[in-house]
Formats: C-alpha cells, sequence, structure tokens
C-alpha cells in the first residue's frame, strides 16, 4: 500500500476519533415538584389502570366491535399510521448521514484537442471508481440531529397512541350516549301510551258528566306536549348514529345495539396508581416529553454550527487511457475542507438563542400538559365519587314518583283527587325517569373518562409502535 495512502488513512482515523466530542447538554428532565397521590382523597398505589385492556372494561360485544372498526377505519388514525411511517423513514435518513455517501463511477471519454490546427491530440480516459463524501461530525452536529429524529419518531408513536385512546373514549361514550337516547326515547313512548289512555278516561268522564271539560283539555294539552318529544330525540338519534358512523370511518347508517343502557356495566372504580406513574402511562405526556427531548437535540444542532465543519472527500478505483491496461492503472484521491463560518457567525449564534428559547418554550408547554393531565385526573376522580351518589338518589326519586301516580291515579277513580293532580304524577315520573337515564349515563361515562385520564385504552399493536 502507498506509504501515502497510508497517512491518509491513519489522518481520517484520527479526526474520527476526535469525532467523539460533542457540545451542547444532554437531555434532562425539568423539576415536576408531583404531588404525593393524584387526587387529594384517594392513596397512591403501584397498580395501573394500563394493566386493564379495553377490551376487558367494556362487555358490551358490540360496543367492542364498534371500537375495533374505529380503530382499523377511523380516517385520523390512518392519517397518525401514515405520518408514523413517514417519520420512521426521516429516522433512517437522520441515521443514514452519520455514514460516508459512497457513490460507484465508471466513466469513459476521449476528448482530442487541436491547438493551431493540423495537429489533432486524442486524449482518451477510462476509469471505474468509487466516490465518497464525509461530514466528520466533530462537534456533535449529526449525532444530534439523530438524536431528534429519534425523539420526533418515537414522539409520532405516542401521538398515534394517544389517538387510539382517543378513540376508544370517544366510541364508548358515543355509543353509551346512542344506548341513552334509545331508553329516553322508550320512557316517552310509554309515557305516551298512558298519555292517550289518560285522553280516554278524561274524555268518558267529561261525557258522563264526572269531570269538567278542563280536565279533558288539559289531558289533550299533555298528550300533544309529549308527542312533540318524540321527534325530537328521533333527530337525536340520527345525529348520534351519524357522529358514530364517522369514528367509524363509514357513511351515515344505522348503528348496531348491543345491551340497553341498564344491562350495561362498568367496574367501580379503577386503580388510580402512583403520581410518578401517570406521567409514564400517559402517551400524550409521553409525547410531550419526546417533543421536548427533541427541542434539547435541536439545540446542540445549533450550538455545533458555530464551530468549524470538516468534510472528507476523494476516490479510490482505477484510471487509464487504455483499457486494457485499467485494472492494471490504481488511483485515488483524497481532499480534506474545514469550513469556518465568518460572516455567518452572527446568524449562527443568533439562530442558537433561537432554539434556546423555542427549548425553554417546550419546557413550560411540557410542564402544563403535567398540570393539564393532573388536573383531567383529579376531577374524573371526584366525577366518578359523585355521580354514583346522583345515581342512587335519583333512583330513590324515581321509585317515590312511580308510587306517587299510583297513589293519584287510585285517589282520581275513588274521586279524591282531581285529574290535575295526575297529570302533575305523571309528569314527574317523567322527569324522574329521565334523570334516571342522565344519571345511569353519566355514570358510565364517569369511568370512560377516568379510563383515559390514567392513560387507559391505546392498546397500540407493535407492528405500528416499531420498526426498523
Amino acid at each position: 500500500m502507498n506509504k501515502a495512502f497510508q497517512y491518509s488513512l491513519i489522518a481520517t482515523l484520527g479526526l474520527c476519533l476526535l469525532a467523539s466530542c460533542k457540545v451542547g447538554k444532554p437531555y434532562e428532565r425539568p423539576e415536576l415538584n408531583l404531588p404525593d397521590r393524584v387526587e387529594a382523597r384517594t392513596e397512591a398505589d403501584s397498580s395501573s389502570v394500563a394493566d386493564i385492556p379495553w377490551e376487558s372494561l367494556y362487555e358490551d360485544d358490540t360496543l367492542r366491535l364498534l371500537i375495533h372498526k374505529a380503530l382499523e377505519n377511523n380516517k385520523d388514525v390512518n392519517i397518525a399510521a401514515a405520518r408514523l411511517k413517514e417519520m420512521m423513514a426521516a429516522r433512517r435518513i437522520s441515521f443514514a448521514d452519520l455514514f460516508p455517501d459512497v457513490n460507484a463511477n465508471v466513466y469513459f471519454s476521449k476528448e482530442v484537442l487541436d491547438y493551431g490546427g493540423g495537429n489533432p491530440d486524442p486524449s482518451p480516459e477510462h476509469a471505474a471508481k468509487l466516490a465518497y463524501s464525509w461530514e466528520l461530525d466533530l462537534w456533535g452536529k449529526l449525532r444530534w440531529a439523530n438524536e431528534a429524529a429519534i425523539a420526533e419518531y418515537f414522539a409520532s408513536v405516542e401521538n398515534l397512541r394517544a389517538l387510539r385512546m382517543t378513540i376508544v373514549a370517544e366510541v364508548a361514550t358515543n355509543y353509551y350516549e346512542l344506548c341513552a337516547l334509545d331508553r329516553e326515547l322508550a320512557i316517552v313512548q310509554q309515557t305516551l301510551i298512558a298519555r292517550r289512555e289518560g285522553v280516554r278516561l278524561a274524555k268518558l268522564r267529561y261525557e258522563g258528566g264526572l269531570t269538567p271539560e278542563t280536565a279533558y283539555n288539559q289531558a289533550q294539552v299533555e298528550l300533544a306536549r309529549t308527542e312533540t318529544l318524540i321527534p325530537d330525540l328521533e333527530q337525536q338519534i340520527t345525529i348520534k348514529e351519524s357522529d358514530l358512523a364517522m369514528l367509524l370511518g363509514e357513511y351515515s347508517g344505522r348503528i348496531p345495539r348491543g345491551k340497553n343502557l341498564s344491562e350495561q356495566h362498568l367496574p367501580d372504580s379503577l386503580p388510580v396508581g402512583l403520581p410518578s406513574s401517570l406521567l409514564e402511562r400517559r402517551p400524550d405526556m409521553r409525547q410531550a416529553e419526546l417533543m421536548l427531548q427533541a427541542a434539547n437535540a435541536r439545540v446542540g444542532i445549533a450550538k455545533a454550527n458555530m464551530f468549524p465543519q470538516i468534510s472528507l472527500t476523494g476516490n479510490v478505483g482505477f484510471e487509464s487511457d487504455e483499457v486494457a491496461s485499467l485494472l492494471k492503472s490504481g488511483a485515488w484521491e483524497a481532499i480534506g475542507g474545514l469550513l469556518q463560518p465568518l460572516v455567518g457567525l452572527v446568524r449562527n449564534r443568533a439562530n442558537l438563542k433561537a432554539e434556546q428559547a423555542r427549548y425553554e418554550q417546550e419546557v413550560f408547554a411540557y410542564q402544563k400538559s403535567v398540570l393539564g393531565a393532573f388536573k383531567e385526573a383529579n376531577n374524573a376522580i371526584v366525577t366518578v365519587r359523585k355521580v354514583k351518589e346522583v345515581r342512587a338518589s335519583m333512583e330513590r326519586l324515581e321509585s317515590s314518583a312511580r308510587n306517587y301516580l299510583e297513589l293519584a291515579q287510585l285517589q282520581y277513580i275513588n274521586g279524591v283527587t282531581s285529574y290535575m293532580d295526575v297529570l302533575d304524577a305523571q309528569r314527574g315520573l317523567l322527569d324522574a325517569q329521565i334523570g334516571l337515564n342522565d344519571a345511569v349515563l353519566n355514570e358510565l361515562l364517569s369511568i370512560v373518562s377516568l379510563y383515559k385520564a390514567l392513560g387507559g385504552g391505546y392498546d397500540l399493536p407493535e407492528s405500528q409502535a416499531g420498526g426498523n
């Protein structure tokens, strides 16, 4: 091997060793001063809601089928999955920048020079070479760029997980709301039957001279008022089905139902876990921190741009003026270059300050996200506790209203009370039934919100979470 080539190789290896230097600060999580527990009146524990898959939480087979369909076909999920593929490719590109760029170059040329005329001088050239170029990562610029790309890639993974978690919650929420509308419509239809029977009886008693005409007219008014509730509920049901179809990635149509609202069951409570575990299991929290890591890496890139950039270019192979002697004619060339910013130094310094300011913004954004996560979890825990109390109260109210109606009807038949008392009792029972229906719905929705707030339900397949 040629001594000059050996010296060049040694110098190259020496520069590669120098490339271990890396300016900039490694990432450290900002101080968060986490509370001892997620909510003031709950005990901290080490269990995790993430251990409960949504398939186990939601027992309605129809709901599980709808969630599976939404996770597969929802357009926002599909967009996020395609974005993940893009970030995976960007991560590979950034990693490839750490290594030399090598190209094969085989060419033939023939140049004829005829200075003064009459004496042409042909100059053929044949060559087969490998050309390379390599920016030495002397200050860590390319490594910081690779670190930023990795952080952004995994942030896109967490974004997909967070989106899936949201889709699970939204499908469950809309499904329970649809079931509640179905139940409310059934309550109104049952009330409508009672109203029609009431009008019939009021008419008979009026025609028999037992009651005044006002009682008969009031019965007709209550019947008409109840009939107006039907179209409005049917409209709400159709709109809710359209909302669910949108989540499923389908055109509007009828949504299948499973269990009735009263048959739906969710756990009375969910494991809250330790405050620190909330940050680790909520994908939106992990995404926010990964974006902070990427911002820190971009500060490192800007700082590295303040220092000289060293690049190596060259080629090695064969070159000859005769094809027959090509493989016997070795040739190589190595060029080293150093680029020191002078005029652009002010711009690079300003860019560094800008990246540092962006990193500071990401710190505050991350801290705000953490505060928001704890607020959401705290509110969800309190809501679960209170809606159970409301449901118990509404059950007692509905039972009392039903008993009162039965008594009022009996007294009316016996002539003890007027028909107005019966109508009041009917209105009271209808309000109590709808209120209990709302209370059952709110209890289910509170568990859905708590499950999401504690970081449950994303269930991202490994095939989408990673890749090389």
